[in-house]
């Protein structure tokens, strides 16, 4: 069984070749390491082979970890289903929020941070695939959202992310990402308060040099440096 360690340096090299393939900076992506159902050891020891950043998908876990000092070495963000009832917990804990859906979220996010005297950076959730089974903004609601968000105090949009449809192969989700692209390129034009469209966000374990190839600058990798899960240990 390959180590963390191992793992990692095999993630960056196919960043790498990714990047290199599109003429791109490897520097340039983001390595979030989706460290769901990881313990602390685990997590300390990804931040240890060079991750960039880790991602945390459940609050509670977040919190339990966070006390245990795993992240220390690296920036911490959100990339779960942020419920409105949990938005205090998570606001200046995550350096940025992936994944708001809403913008009765965005609002909720908004009025903590100004309550605490800070600025909350977050991401726009897309909803690319217009799955009935996933939230998030639908591309042609994207203007609006981002026109909606430089009103409201205390956030700053960084750009956008998307979980596109479950593929046979990560060619098929090309189209997605492409379309992810053109939406984050053609709105990163417009100039709006509070929105600096920084982040392209999207590609996981099975089709990250895919997005990248796309255009992605933060890839969200979880089974790729840490294995599989084990889900029977959650019930």
């Amino acid at each position: 069984m390959s180590s963390i360690t191992e793992n990692v340096a095999r993630v960056r090299a196919e960043i790498e070749r990714a990047a290199l393939a599109a003429g791109r900076d490897p520097q340039e992506i983001k390595l979030v390491a989706a460290t769901k159902m990881n313990d602390a050891a685990r997590v300390r020891e990804a931040i240890a082979a060079g991750v960039d950043i880790c991602g945390e998908n459940r609050v509670q876990e977040m919190l339990e970890k966070q006390a245990r000092g795993a992240y220390e070495g690296a920036p911490l963000h959100f990339i779960g289903h942020l419920q409105k009832n949990k938005v205090k917990q998570v606001v200046g804990l995550a350096s940025l929020i992936h994944g708001v859906d809403s913008l009765p979220l965005l609002e909720t996010i908004s009025r903590e941070a100004q309550k605490r005297g800070l600025v909350q950076e977050v991401l726009l959730e897309v909803n690319i695939g217009a799955e009935t089974s996933k939230s998030g903004f639908a591309p042609e609601e994207i203007p609006a959202a981002l026109e909606a968000a430089s009103a409201f105090g205390g956030i700053s949009v960084r750009g956008l992310m998307a979980i596109p449809p479950i593929c046979r192969s990560p060619d098929e989700n090309r189209p997605f990402f492409l379309a992810m692209r053109k939406l984050f390129v053609d709105n990163g034009r417009k100039k709006y308060d509070n929105v600096s469209m920084d982040f392209l966000s999207m590609g996981m374990s099975g089709d990250f040099p895919a997005a990248i190839a796309c255009g992605a600058n933060m890839v969200r990798v979880g089974t790729a440096i840490f294995g599989a899960r084990n889900y029977d240990i959650d019930k």
